[in-house]
């Protein structure tokens, strides 16, 4: 259902365009109708004693008069809230009214649009809807329109990215989504193969094995043993069966808007990481996985949450796809990271040994780590500062730390480093960042020819 307006105009200015206004689609009422019954579910699990002696009390009369009362009002609330939710897009912005009592406008200028993902949960799929959700540059939290139709979610996708291109208004929609060429693909059975190899795992369940036999010989107690082994085998599935069924079928794909993840099995969801704002790249690599030579690609983007790029590939194709978000950059080999020096031990025994780092003219590289291996890649151009910090201990054995701070309010640290090194790292790398960033490309979407 669409409503027209008219942008206010001035005098000697072209025509004013109409500006339609959308609503969400119509299924959108069911959903936002489980509110107040959430409302009353959080009550419920916020103080049970009282909600138990609440039940109790409750009769068939009354139960059914609650019922006839709680229903329609959640349908009331689910139509009158989609009702009053309206979205429009003009020549500059993207805006979205929203509020039954209270009212808010979002304007969202779309040259700050960096990434739009499409979600599309297990019964959203079923109604064949869509979700959009909006990365724009300086915002806390996105912005989302839930829910429209997969094909208007997809052609709207399309016309905002255009238009945060730079495309004019009147062109944006006959650009269309841009095509993608597939990087990676993770196969299930690998993926599988990595969740059973992955330490977490096995500790939560091994915890379970051993707590829970301790508990009931000291307590004697079902309720106490199922407190605590409930908790415990749900972090064991979610570290397992649940990144199992997010990661499921991941794809990496490349396009001029940036690369394109899509992944999961029941909810299936469509990201983008977009172009310039990766500020630091993750190789993780699990004690059991080294023998196969497969890792994990994490990455910070600015102002983004998405934080996985691929969950488990070589390295080889992992470094493949790491070349595509970081043009120009290399991967250090594991022979060319400089250990801390041998006295560093002093300060943490065996575990220095995991420490090493490696700086060239496009990157500051960091590794941590024994078991589980981390090494973190920074360009000099996303670097916004350096510190040295040296404590008594380290003062004792003139070692310091170095550390690296990115756009993503995330910092790599250079550990244990010989105190001379440590400064002239701090000089050296405040001006390789300078340069860095007077050298660096500008963050654009779609490259225009």
């Amino acid at each position: 259902m669409t409503t027209p307006r008219v942008e206010d105009g001035v005098t000697g200015a072209p025509p004013a365009r109409v500006v339609v206004e959308r609503r969400l689609h119509p299924v959108t009422p069911f959903r936002r109708a489980w509110a107040p019954v959430a409302v009353v579910a959080g009550w419920a699990v916020h103080d049970p004693n009282q909600a138990q002696q609440q039940l109790t009390r409750l009769t068939t009369t009354t139960l059914l008069i609650a019922l006839a009362v709680v229903v329609p009002a959640a349908a009331l609330y689910g139509f009158l809230s989609w009702w009053f939710t309206h979205f429009s897009v003009t020549d500059s912005e993207l805006r979205i009214r929203t509020g039954l009592v209270f009212r808010r406008t979002a304007h969202i200028r779309l040259e700050r649009i960096q990434a739009i993902d499409v979600t599309r949960p297990l019964l959203a799929r079923i109604a064949g809807v869509a979700k959009l959700r909006l990365d724009v540059v300086g915002a806390d939290k996105k912005d989302e329109l839930a829910f429209l139709g997969e094909e208007e979610a997809r052609v709207l996708r399309a016309e905002l990215l255009a238009r945060a291109a730079g495309f004019a208004p009147e062109t944006a929609h006959e650009v269309g989504e841009a095509p993608a060429h597939e990087l990676l693909r993770v196969p299930a059975r690998g993926l599988a193969i990595a969740l059973l190899l992955t330490g977490a795992t096995w500790g939560t369940l091994i915890a379970a094995l051993v707590v829970l036999p301790v508990l009931w010989l000291v307590t004697e107690s079902v309720w106490t043993v199922l407190a605590t082994g409930v908790p415990l085998l749900g972090a064991a599935g979610a570290s397992s069966v649940g990144r199992f069924v997010a990661e499921f079928d991941w794809t990496v794909g490349e396009s001029p808007d940036g690369l394109r993840i899509d992944h999961g099995l029941l909810d299936r969801a469509h990201e983008t990481v977009p172009p310039g704002r990766v500020q630091t790249v993750r190789i993780v690599e699990p004690l059991l996985w080294r023998r196969r030579g497969w890792v994990r690609v994490e990455l910070d983007v600015a102002g983004s949450a998405n934080s996985v790029l691929v969950p488990v590939a070589p390295r080889e194709a992992a470094e493949a796809v790491i070349a595509r978000v970081l043009p120009g950059v290399a991967v250090p080999a594991a022979s060319a990271l400089a250990r801390p020096p041998r006295r560093a031990g002093r300060c943490f025994p065996l575990w220095w040994r995991g420490y090493g780092i490696a700086v060239d003219d496009t990157v500051f590289a960091s590794r941590h780590g024994l078991l589980r291996r981390s090494l973190a890649l920074v360009p000099h151009a996303k670097v916004q500062s350096v510190r040295l910090t040296q404590g008594p201990w380290q003062r004792l054995w003139r070692v310091a730390d170095v550390h690296v701070d990115t756009g993503a309010d995330k910092t790599v640290t250079a550990r244990l480093r010989d105190a001379q090194e440590a400064a002239e790292l701090l000089r050296g790398q405040a001006e390789r960042s300078r340069t860095g960033r007077l050298d660096a490309r500008p963050d654009r979407w779609m490259a225009q020819a």
